[in-house]
């Protein structure tokens, strides 16, 4: 067992390390990138655990100690003092995250809507959305589609009070991450359908095949198969057919931007070519929106892994294929409102993509295009409950809600009923 000097000294020497890293973390690295985003993500996004637990294992180092402290000892402490510093300042940047979404929702939304609304959900929203928001009920693992043989899955997550006679209510579609290789709807989107549904909102958490089993461009072809069938079971959950909109991160904030860019494209309907695959806005987390990574943003690891799992085919060979894949090449000016969020530390995607694909679409698209860069956040944030991520939810369900009123404002304006359930 190590001494207790050497532990107080290395304590201070990891905790300085895990802060470093979390206010720079290592971009496009071969080894360190991977590495570098674990520990920032959690660092960061946990920082008030962390920095708990690690004031628990100091005091421990300190007992043993029994108040004789060597200089590696004070060495030791000081490096812990001075890394509860730099999380304090962690905790800062994600409570102002607040303030960042909201300016980014102010070109759109009401000043009213957000000087009311946010501040009274803010006041009680952290803990039921921290240990489960129960306003809602999960109905899981209902099958969507077969393609190959391969049942596709999706959970429900709907309000717990039933639907007004006739009520029709909205829906979302998320789109869980993990590179197209891994991840599953039991696993990212959670506290947002959470949310959205004691709001009223019915969400659709999917599943959709992985590579290498599938490649280019099934993983897009999968969640327009899902939007489609939110559609024809319309009925069945009381839902708008024509209000349906779209989220996700990472892999799942690239197919979202496709999904919401390339609404009732045929080449991504095989067998399914009439149905309405539109979307009403999107909302994508830290996405890659161009695979053809013109702004180098992207570490050569990652656009190694992209040709071999998710294309199967290099840039070289088949440019206009990975054109065909990228958000970025399917701006236009019929796209629907939508909402980018990232984060500035994001070392997996890096910001840059976000930047340059918010400021063409907001060259052509006739609908707004709002965008929220938050200081601070890693790949990721807004997976577990967090500060941070807590006041994200609230800014996408305001957006949403926002655009929802837009929709019925204009049927109202125009003299066309919001369809009924059931007829």
């Amino acid at each position: 067992m190590p001494s207790a000097p050497s532990r107080l000294l290395r304590q201070g020497l990891v905790r300085a390390t895990l802060v470093g890293n979390a206010y720079r973390p290592r971009l496009r690295s071969r080894t360190l990138t991977i590495p570098s985003f674990f520990a920032g993500w959690l660092t960061t996004e946990a920082a008030p655990l962390v920095t708990a637990a690690w004031g628990l294992t100091t005091l421990q180092a300190l007992r043993r100690r029994e108040g004789r402290l060597t200089g590696a000892d004070k060495v030791g402490l000081a490096l812990s003092a001075a890394s509860v510093v730099g999380m304090a300042g962690l905790v800062r940047e994600a409570l102002r995250s607040g303030e960042q979404l909201d300016a980014a929702l102010a070109p759109e939304v009401p000043a009213d809507e957000l000087a009311d609304a946010p501040r009274a959900m803010r006041a009680g929203a952290v803990l039921p959305v921290l240990v489960g928001n129960r306003r809602r009920s999960i109905t899981r693992n209902i099958a969507y589609a077969t393609p190959d043989g391969h049942r596709l899955r999706l959970d429900v997550y709907e309000p717990l009070h039933a639907p007004l006679p006739g009520e029709r209510r909205p829906a979302v579609l998320q789109i869980h991450g993990g590179g197209g290789v891994i991840g599953s709807k039991d696993q990212q989107g959670i506290p947002l359908l959470n949310h959205l549904a004691s709001c009223g909102w019915v969400g659709f958490n999917i599943d959709y095949r992985l590579s290498p089993k599938v490649q280019y461009p099934e993983h897009l072809v999968d969640c327009k198969r899902a939007l489609a069938w939110i559609r024809e079971h319309a009925d069945e959950y009381s839902v708008d057919p024509d209000f349906v909109v779209v989220t996700g991160g990472s892999a799942g904030g690239h197919l979202c931007a496709l999904v919401a860019l390339t609404q009732n494209d045929g080449q991504f309907q095989p067998g399914f070519a009439d149905a309405d695959t539109s979307v009403q806005a999107a909302v994508p987390f830290y996405g890659v929106y161009d695979m053809l990574d013109r702004n180098g943003d992207h570490n050569e690891v990652f656009g190694q892994f992209l040709e071999r799992m998710v294309m199967g085919v290099s840039p070289q060979q088949e440019e206009e294929l990975w054109r065909s894949y990228s958000p970025l090449d399917h701006v236009r000016a019929d796209a629907p409102p939508m909402f980018v969020i990232h984060g500035d530390r994001d070392v997996l995607v890096p910001v840059g993509g976000a930047r340059a694909f918010v400021e063409q679409l907001r060259a052509v698209s006739d609908a707004p295009v709002l965008y929220a860069e938050l200081v601070g956040a890693q790949h990721a944030f807004e997976v577990f409950p967090s500060a941070r991520a807590v006041r994200t939810v609230e800014a996408v369900e305001r957006f949403l809600h926002h655009e929802h009123e837009k929709y019925l404002s204009a049927r109202a304006a125009q003299g066309v009923p919001v369809p009924v359930a059931g007829a």
